[in-house]
């Protein structure tokens, strides 16, 4: 299957005969981009084109002016509202001083306002970096002054948490830091705030400001972040035409409809958010619900209220509502699919309605059942590519030579919206691609034919990540966090099963001599103070004399993961008991 771009009114880059570049016009250095033949093929295929996230937003609000975009309690934004709001923005950024390509760190909860600056953002040319808004000194310091970040936005409500100070900190401690925004609360001296700015400026202004700016279609759009495998996320450079091929790629597999609505309360700066849920809808007309909090009691409601037709849901949403499901209070009625993370048949047991396993990479590639796909495919797999034009390779774990059919290996991709090379980060880049280009995930795969069709199943990580509900954590970066800790001789993190987050973290610690252990909460108080956001931060301590060993010496974190493991299904069953 072949999905090409729909034909709309387009910004294009040219050279001075007015022909289309093919190429970026101004390259950033330190950005990774497409081979030239590369973009030329895919260019040729009608895969990729000449339009911007701009223009693929701007199409549908030509299209759906008057469809409700944004919806949750108290809250009813139209396409048109939306478009005008980002726009008015976008000005008054430009009236700031900030300029096309300038980065912008944002670091917000699920909000309208999180919406309208991530549209005026990309209106104005410059570059949203997506942080969470639990990341601290160690990963927005880092993050900053590596992308030299201009313009800093938080929310300024979060009654636990100061972050227009904590931005004012982090300012003092990147140089290329001159603005910060809050996005919402009352305002504060020295600290623009989103209502004032877009307040500040009316509509035609904003619209003649924005004339000087000339969006490239082959610039980057986004800087998305890696889960981490070397300390601190990698910046992963998604670019304006292969995002909008990822969005309606997905749209087109899983057919949303301008009259779909969406439940997918996970942070929207998350690439599965923005590639596969709100950024699609966005690409669609469709309408997308903003969750202001993640109590039960709130996403029953507006379950409730909206009456969704597609809804995301991860293990701890669905902890937080299976009673609810159970005894009638959610009504799924309305739904036309639910995207899970694995575990599809049965989910779909539990909820009453087609489950769809996704498995999907912020480098690129994303795989999907399909509502076309057999029981065995349904169960029992990951699905398959959103794109035909994805390449897909199993290798031989540690070597670039292809495993057998059926074996597993570890996939490495390459297609119109995986990536070259993360941003600033040659010797990871000489890692992680192999000769021929292709990107080496760190995960583990098999292939299964079905019906004449490849199917893709997910087996593990060859990567020493832990996933949390969702959110990676890097097991080194905790590792050198927790070694720092008096008491601490030496620390292996590993994770263990859970059914609501798949996955927590443990610290496994040799103690120094004449020390105590930490308690999980004193464990957890040195690291914020350390700066380390507090997901990634270890739930459960175990102590031993020293880690087991592989044949050669070296720290087995196979072995330790096993032994936790079978320490924690041990506890379970004393307490069952």
């Amino acid at each position: 299957m072949t999905i090409t771009t729909t034909q709309a009114s387009f910004s294009t880059a040219s050279d001075t005969r007015g022909e289309p570049l093919r190429h970026v016009a101004a390259p950033i250095p330190g950005v990774v981009y497409p081979p030239q033949g590369e973009l030329e093929r895919y260019l040729r295929e009608g895969v990729l084109g000449f339009q911007t996230l701009v223009d693929g937003f701007a199409a549908i609000v030509r299209q759906y002016p008057d469809n409700v975009a944004l919806l949750g309690p108290g809250l009813r934004i139209t396409y048109r509202e939306l478009d005008q709001r980002s726009t008015r923005l976008a000005g008054a950024f430009l009236q700031q001083g900030l300029q096309p390509l300038d980065p912008v760190v944002f670091q917000l909860r699920d909000s309208e306002q999180l919406v309208i600056a991530f549209l005026a953002c990309l209106k104005a040319g410059l570059i949203p970096i997506c942080t969470l808004a639990a990341h601290r000194e160690r990963e927005i310091g880092y993050l900053a002054n590596l992308a030299e970040a201009k313009l800093h936005i938080v929310q300024g409500d979060d009654a636990k948490f100061d972050s227009v100070g904590f931005a004012r900190k982090m300012r003092e401690a990147t140089p290329s830091l001159q603005l910060i925004m809050q996005a919402r609360g009352p305002a504060q001296d020295g600290v623009l705030h989103q209502d004032a700015l877009v307040d500040g400026i009316d509509l035609a202004s904003a619209e003649a400001l924005l004339q000087g700016v000339r969006l490239d279609p082959f610039q980057v759009a986004v800087y998305q972040l890696s889960g981490g495998t070397t300390g601190v996320p990698k910046i992963i450079p998604r670019f304006h035409n292969e995002y909008l091929y990822n969005m309606r790629a997905v749209a087109q597999w899983l057919d949303y409809r301008a009259d779909d609505v969406l439940f997918m309360p996970q942070p929207m700066v998350h690439n599965l958010n923005m590639g596969c849920c709100f950024g699609p809808f966005l690409m669609t007309g469709g309408t997308i619900t903003v969750t202001p909090d993640l109590q039960p009691e709130t996403l029953i409601a507006l379950i409730a209220s909206t009456r969704p037709t597609w809804l995301m849901l991860g293990g701890p949403i669905i902890a937080r509502l299976e009673s609810a499901i159970q005894d009638g209070r959610v009504d799924l009625g309305n739904a036309r699919g639910v995207l899970v993370a694995n575990s599809a048949a049965k989910l779909q047991k539990l909820l009453g309605v087609r489950t769809h396993n996704v498995f999907g990479i912020t480098e690129g590639v994303i795989m999907f059942g399909h509502r076309e796909d057999g029981a065995e495919a349904h169960d029992t797999t990951n699905g398959r590519p959103v794109s035909a034009f994805d390449d897909i390779r199993i290798l031989v774990p540690g070597t670039e030579q292809d495993a057998k059919p059926g074996e597993i290996g570890e996939p490495a991709f390459k297609g119109p919206y995986t990536i070259h090379g993360y941003f600033r980060a040659e010797e990871r880049n000489r890692e992680t691609f192999t000769r021929d280009g292709y990107y080496r995930s760190g995960d583990l795969m098999y292939t299964k034919v079905l019906e004449g069709k490849t199917y893709f199943v997910f087996c593990g990580r060859l990567k020493d990540l832990v996933s949390r509900g969702g959110e990676k954590i890097n097991c080194e970066e905790v590792e050198l966090a927790v070694a720092g800790h008096p008491a601490v001789a030496a620390v292996a993190a590993v994770g263990y099963p859970c059914p609501v987050f798949d996955e927590r973290l443990c610290a496994a610690l040799v103690l120094r001599d004449g020390f105590a252990a930490p308690t999980v909460a004193e464990l957890g108080a040195f690291l914020e103070d350390y700066g380390l956001a507090k997901f990634k931060w270890p739930e459960r301590i175990e102590v031993l004399e020293a880690f087991p060993l592989t044949a050669s010496g070296k720290l087995s974190k196979e072995k330790l993961r096993e032994q936790v493991k079978a320490n924690v299904l041990h506890e379970k069953a004393k307490q069952a008991n």
